[in-house]
């Protein structure tokens, strides 16, 4: 287990501020396990990693790695995280491919951000700020915590894969609700249903609701319902059953009518709300998404601007603190959680390109 959360800052500014060799520090972040809840060792590894090269660094009560350059008064928050899904992989690197949990999602934008705020001038007008958040898979408990105690940035960028060339401009929700119920037991060739039968017709209530709404919207502005889990237990006496729900929330329905829906398919049975996170849009008219633009052009891509069906740090932080933002990093995004995970060496270095681009625009 890692250490526990602490608060200390580091100073940077006197260090001999080696070249930060992105990829190199890719694969060393990728070696240190950090499943969501258990990330303070990776934190600690960068905050002295990134003190030696000249960056300021902290870890905060959340357990956040917070890491600035610069002194100036205009602030860019590079925001992403540290925890991976769960699931160990064997990190190897085969011709130009690095595999290994957490390469794409998201420790591959992560270190391709910090690569590229280390070639900015530390003396310029301007600030950088580095989070790798914690806890994002579960419960984005980092994010909670920085919207809470960090002001307002100029700009913010979620450092999340949507491929070199891609702009991510947009999240759909997501609702996660666990039931339950515990009743006496009853024979099976009884009339009373089971706890098992009331779980699944909770969840197939709520799917179909989703289909009904739905109807022949596209994947971003569809309703979704999946079961996550179940579990089932009976001693003879009584007969439990316990199931979570994950809701995709789009941008078209109101989150506290779903909440309604969601209350009133669980009829009788005991109802917790995981969470609640609200579908995020971003405007592709800003200026930092123009400056993502043009900088992909001037690396040779096309840009394309990108709505995901999944969620990330920025339905929170964007949300709280309304400023131009949007969500970039290298990596293919179909490969997150996966056990093919990987990322590809040439699409890093075209990452970090873009990012040192925009951030020097």
């Amino acid at each position: 287990m890692g250490t526990a959360p602490r608060t200390i800052e580091r100073s940077g500014a006197a260090q001999a501020s080696p070249a930060i060799d992105g990829f190199e520090l890719l694969t060393e972040t990728v070696r240190i396990a950090s499943v969501s809840g258990d990330e303070a060792d990776l934190a600690e590894f960068l905050a002295q990693r990134l003190l030696r090269a000249g960056f300021d660094t902290r870890v905060d009560a959340a357990g956040n790695l917070i890491a600035t350059w610069g002194r100036g008064t205009s602030n860019t928050m590079l925001v992403g995280h540290l925890d991976t899904a769960s699931g160990r992989l064997a990190v190897r690197r085969t011709g130009d491919r690095l595999f290994g949990r957490g390469t794409v999602d998201a420790k591959g934008p992560l270190a391709a951000a910090i690569t590229a705020v280390s070639r900015q001038p530390r003396d310029a007008a301007r600030r950088y700020t580095i989070v790798g958040a914690v806890e994002e898979e579960t419960t984005s408990r980092g994010a909670h915590h920085l919207a809470a105690t960090m002001s307002r940035p100029d700009a913010l960028i979620i450092l999340e894969p949507s491929g070199w060339d891609g702009i991510t401009i947009g999240y759909r929700g997501s609702l996660r609700a666990v039931w339950s119920v515990r009743q006496p037991a009853g024979h099976g060739a009884g009339p009373r249903q089971s706890a098992t039968d009331r779980a699944v017709a909770f969840v197939r209530e709520l799917q179909d609701h989703a289909r009904s709404w739905s109807g022949d919207r596209g994947i971003f502005d569809r309703l979704d319902v999946r079961a996550l889990g179940i579990h089932t237990d009976g001693d003879g006496i009584t007969d439990a059953a316990r199931v979570e729900v994950g809701l995709r929330v789009p941008l078209a329905y109101d989150v506290p009518a779903l909440l309604d829906v969601v209350r009133a398919a669980g009829g009788d049975g005991a109802l917790d709300i995981v969470n609640v996170d609200p579908p995020v849009r971003t405007d592709r008219r800003s200026t930092l998404a123009r400056r993502f633009v043009e900088s992909i052009r001037s690396c040779g891509g096309s840009p394309r601007f990108k709505l995901k069906t999944g969620t990330s740090d920025l339905n929170i932080l964007g949300p709280a603190w309304g400023c131009p933002a949007v969500a970039y990093g290298p990596g293919d995004s179909r490969l997150d959680h996966t056990p093919d995970e990987h990322i590809d060496v040439a699409e890093f270095d075209r990452a970090v390109l873009v990012l040192e681009a925009v951030l020097a625009g």
